[in-house]
């Protein structure tokens, strides 16, 4: 089986990270729709759900069971930094049943870099 993820910080394409995803299947460019904001917590974004959130940019993939399982480890899932959670997309992928990793901790003092993590430096 495999799953659609969205990704939208160091898992994309040119990023940290992405060697996690470099067997499996690019989909599309994508964009959640606009319940999210996107901090910088130093070396990775911190995706959370908040009400007056914007879309966030980022990037779709068809990943596999044993793929998913190795990234539930690299997001620190068992640790509590990150839970695996239903996302909505903006169309044309408002029809995909995606996933994605939100982030748990605090934000208190972390810089609100929403839409994009690549846009974090300006």
């Amino acid at each position: 089986m495999s799953t659609h993820l969205f990704v939208y910080g160091t898992l994309m394409r040119g990023e940290s990270r992405h060697r996690y995803l470099a067997c499996q299947t690019f989909v599309a460019d994508a964009c959640s729709c606009p319940d999210y904001r996107l901090y910088d917590a130093g070396d990775y974004p911190a995706l959370v759900e908040q009400s007056g959130g914007t879309s966030i940019v980022g990037e779709l993939w068809l990943v596999s069971d044993t793929a998913l399982r190795a990234l539930d480890d690299v997001e620190g899932i068992d640790e509590g930094l990150y839970a695996r959670r239903r996302i909505t997309l903006l169309p044309p992928h408002a029809d995909v049943r995606a996933e994605a990793y939100v982030y748990l901790e605090s934000i208190a003092g972390l810089t609100d870099i929403s839409p994009a993590w690549r846009d974090r430096s300006r």
